[in-house]
């Protein structure tokens, strides 16, 4: 074995290490896990550059020519595309992009050796001559729903195949390991195309977020007029949805468009009419009048209460209201004398 293949393999062995417990972290954003994730990477670029140096992989040749034990070294790329998309910076779509090639780099080199199967092949589409890119997800819900189900399948299939294979690592023969290697490659090409159309959606959310050099104001405006709401040659003077909370700064724009709302006063006298005046809304009518004005509008009840049980006085000029209750009072009272009390209840008598 020659010096630069021992470096290699040194070097892969460390990578995979150091990957397996940046994986295995949970604390993403500690100071110790992004030096991990840094250490990772940059043990996978010196095995990416070694590989360059030895001429390992060609678009000549076959999986054939290639030896079992270097097989592995074909998943540097998808390894380095994954931790990159781990790493925090404000330029999120940088990250983006470069972990994008890194994942379309190492699809076309499973390509070059006809390690993608007609499936990969069909849901990948050539963007640039020489790249691969991942389609858009299908819009039909039962369709992105089969495809998922799909997908998790094959990748548990995979899984175990390779959880099989490597129980005794040391104990596999030639053929076995060739298994081991192509399974774990097939599975690396199954995420890289999932890990794509996740880019793709992230870039795209991504590229309609405000720059940080625009105000919310000036966000507010674009994104009204990218849906067509603008009225006289691209001029919306609604602000209706124009935040609150954003006071101070001028009123209007260089192009005299509003940046905030305000009010305009008819004369200067009136700014002078409200200088003294108190800041609370003052009452326009008393109390009394004001229930009066309920009692037209009929919201408020009269009656009850302790009076409403009391009689009435007798009004004395009233004679044939006199007359009336005289009459009431005779046929009680010739009532009671021909129904004394107790002659009712005869059933109960001895």
């Amino acid at each position: 074995m020659s010096e630069n293949q021992e470096s290699l393999r040194s070097l892969y062995d460390s990578g995979e290490r150091l990957r397996k417990e940046v994986e295995d972290s949970y604390d993403y954003n500690s100071p110790a896990y992004q030096q991990k994730l840094e250490a990772a990477i940059r043990t996978y670029q010196e095995c990416r550059n070694l590989v360059g140096q030895m001429s390992l992989f060609s678009t000549n040749e076959t999986l054939e020519d290639v030896v079992s034990s270097e097989i592995r070294y074909m998943l540097i790329g998808y390894h380095l595309a994954n931790l990159t998309s781990r790493q925090q910076s404000p330029d999120r779509v940088s990250i983006l992009k470069l972990s994008k090639s890194l994942y379309v780099g190492f699809l076309n080199l499973c390509d070059a050796y006809d390690l993608l199967s007609n499936h990969d092949r069909s849901v990948l589409q050539p963007a640039d001559p020489g790249e691969l890119k991942a389609p858009p997800a299908p819009i039909d819900a039962a369709a992105r729903r089969s495809e998922k189900i799909a997908k998790f399948k094959l990748e548990r299939e995979l899984k175990a195949k390779i959880d099989a294979l490597a129980q005794n690592p040391h104990l596999l023969d030639e053929d076995e390991l060739r298994k081991l290697q192509t399974a774990s490659i097939s599975l690396a090409v199954m995420k890289s195309i999932q890990q794509l159309e996740m880019i793709e959606l992230e870039l795209d959310i991504l590229s309609k977020a405000p720059k940080p050099d625009e105000s919310p104001v000036t966000h507010l405006i674009q994104d009204e007029r990218s849906r067509g709401l603008d009225t006289r040659d691209g001029y919306s003077d609604k602000l209706d949805n124009i935040p609150s909370t954003i006071k101070g700064g001028p009123l209007l724009s260089q192009d005299g468009k509003p940046l905030r709302p305000f009010t305009l006063l008819d004369s200067r006298e009136r700014l002078k009419q409200g200088v003294f005046k108190p800041g609370h809304s003052l009452p326009t009518m008393t109390i009394e009048e004001y229930l009066e004005e309920e009692r037209k509008r009929g919201g408020i009840i009269e009656g009850g209460g302790e009076k409403s049980g009391a009689k009435p006085e007798p009004d004395e000029d009233n004679h044939e209201k006199a007359d009336e209750e005289t009459m009431k009072a005779r046929e009680w009272d010739e009532f009671r004398e021909a129904n004394p009390r107790g002659s009712g209840n005869t059933i109960n008598r001895g």
